[in-house]
């Protein structure tokens, strides 16, 4: 899962990037102090585990993971180049998702590349800029399949499908799934358009609004749903970042927080992109797996091995919960909540799995 990092210039981008993933990327109080994208890859803290990790004495723990791409600031007039915009929009159409971040705080010490705090057009700001980006790149294709449609009647669809898209982005508005079918969305989808990406909000507030709502939080929740909305006070996630693991729940404690910004990413981030993850657990690892909501047995055994997926024969399931609260594989079966699954089974989250295959 890669996700990658947009916003105006000096709005906490980079300084949130390096919070999230402990990394290294310049932040500093200029515009396009990033130029070329900044990339980090975080464990996805996963406390299942390492308490799978106890009960089977594994020799190893393996967490899944996710990749933050730190894209260089975005400006008005980005997608005809302004700013270097080209550039960061062709990086942009490599991610799977967009986490937006936008300034919701006043410090007259850090510089607005447009002069003014004001979230809501900071938002409507790099929309735009992103909804003609791909205005221009329907246009072209639309003039490719038009030529090519009068040979090949298979892609007069593909045209009827497009020319659909781009009458709502001339109207200024982000295309949804709800207006396409399913096999016209995967078209789109395949297409690496910017705007069918899924969108997560981040706010970046002061370090004394962390568990209250401020006028620009508040704004941009009306604007966008308060489920698509993470608050996060880059100072305090830069601080987590340097603390070893029992400090930071003592710190999150003290700052009445459940979880890290990080947490709250993932989630959101998992969430927007209907993933969930599986387990496998053994003394040799303990690992997570990565799939989509929906997914059969067959293709996530695909995940671990090719050669899975292909000779599959049946998985064997336990819930993680049965299996924490009765301590062992062999109690849970006999007790017959380890189940014997097959092809057309659907994974569910807490599924501790093993597949049996044919080589």
């Amino acid at each position: 899962m890669k996700i990658g990092i947009v916003g105006l210039p000096n709005v906490g981008k980079s300084t949130i990037f390096n919070a999230l993933t402990n990394g290294h990327a310049e932040a500093q109080n200029y515009p396009f102090c990033t130029i070329d994208s900044n990339v980090g890859i975080v464990n996805v803290p996963d406390e299942r585990l390492d308490k799978l990790g106890e009960l089977y004495k594994t020799k190893k723990i393996t967490p899944t993971t996710i990749e933050f791409v730190d894209i260089a600031g975005l400006v008005k007039g980005a997608s005809k180049g302004e700013g270097l915009g080209n550039k960061f929009l062709s990086h942009i159409r490599e991610v799977d998702a967009i986490a937006h971040v936008v300034r919701c705080f006043e410090d007259e010490n850090i510089s607005h590349v447009n002069g003014i705090i004001n979230p809501l057009e900071d938002i409507e700001t790099i929309n735009l800029e992103l909804i003609l980006a791909d205005l221009e790149t329907v246009d072209k294709r639309i003039e490719r399949l038009k030529k090519q449609a009068k040979h090949n009647k298979d892609e007069l669809s593909n045209l009827e499908i497009l020319e659909k898209f781009k009458v709502k982005l001339e109207k200024g508005e982000y295309p949804v799934k709800d207006d396409f079918t399913i096999e016209e969305w995967n078209y789109l989808n395949n297409l690496q358009l910017i705007t069918t990406k899924p969108i997560l909000y981040i706010a970046n507030i002061l370090e004394d609004q962390i568990n209250s709502d401020n006028l620009y939080l508040t704004q941009i929740k009306e604007k966008v749903g308060n489920n698509r909305i993470i608050p996060i006070s880059a100072k305090i996630e830069n601080e987590i970042a340097q603390l070893e693991d029992d400090e930071k729940e003592v710190f999150l404690e003290e700052l009445s927080l459940n979880e890290s910004g990080l947490d709250r990413v993932i989630k959101a981030s998992y969430d927007l992109l209907g993933l969930q993850s599986f387990l496998t657990a053994g003394p040799d690892e303990c690992r997570a797996w990565t799939i989509k909501k929906g997914t059969k047995a067959p293709e996530a055994a695909g995940k671990i091995h090719s050669d899975m997926k292909r000779g599959f024969i049946r998985a064997e399931v336990t819930n993680y919960n049965d299996l924490i609260k009765y301590g062992s594989e062999s109690k849970t079966k006999e007790l017959g909540l380890t189940r014997t699954e097959g092809k057309d089974y659907i994974m569910k989250e807490n599924d501790v799995v093993f597949f049996r295959f044919n080589v």
